[in-house]
């Protein structure tokens, strides 16, 4: 099927681009969400008519994107959850969860706007990328712990879990050698 993108289509082109796609991904994707228009003679008529208001609207969304990006790029979120010693979580964080830690942080985003290639299955420090235009992208780090003081040493550097590992290893190597070493003698 084809059609004319109203917008930016990442893998797929720019505006007014008559582009071939499968007939799904148009009547289920771009054009309910308005990214584009089926490729007729009247629709492509209407796209030239307004050609100029659109790309004028898509400057100004840019421009308000790279402005808000400018602010996000770099700041750290904190998310607490549940996991175990070695540091996998019970669950995961998905695209949601990092949209709630967003907002609450004082900016907006939805969970569409979070690009996530994996959900996130572990305690530690992980960069996101918030996608706020089609054209422009944040980068943003989480700090996924299991309480404020875990999530404060991992912001610090620190390994959460090797340290905790490396605190019961000796205790646990101490206990084993000197009982056996006192019973044989």
């Amino acid at each position: 099927m084809q059609i004319v993108l109203l917008e930016r289509v990442e893998k797929l082109g720019q505006i007014g681009d008559v582009v071939n796609v499968k007939p799904g991904f148009a009547r289920n994707f771009l054009l309910p969400r308005g990214k584009a228009l089926r490729a007729t003679k009247d629709n492509i008529a209407q796209f030239e008519a307004q050609r100029a208001q659109l790309e004028a609207r898509n400057l100004e969304r840019r421009g308000e994107a790279e402005a808000v990006a400018k602010k996000l790029d770099g700041q750290v979120f904190v998310i607490l959850r549940q996991a175990g010693e070695t540091g996998i979580l019970y669950g995961s964080v998905n695209t949601r969860d990092i949209a709630a830690a967003v907002t609450e942080g004082g900016f907006t985003a939805t969970r569409n706007q979070v690009v996530l290639d994996n959900p996130i299955k572990s305690v530690g420090m992980h960069e996101v990328k918030i996608q706020l235009h089609p054209e422009v992208r944040s980068k943003v780090t989480l700090n996924v712990a299991r309480n404020v003081d875990e999530a404060e040493r991992q912001a610090r550097g620190e390994d959460v879990t090797v340290a905790q590992d490396e605190e019961e290893a000796p205790d646990a190597a101490e206990l084993l050698e000197a009982p056996v070493a006192d019973d044989e003698a």
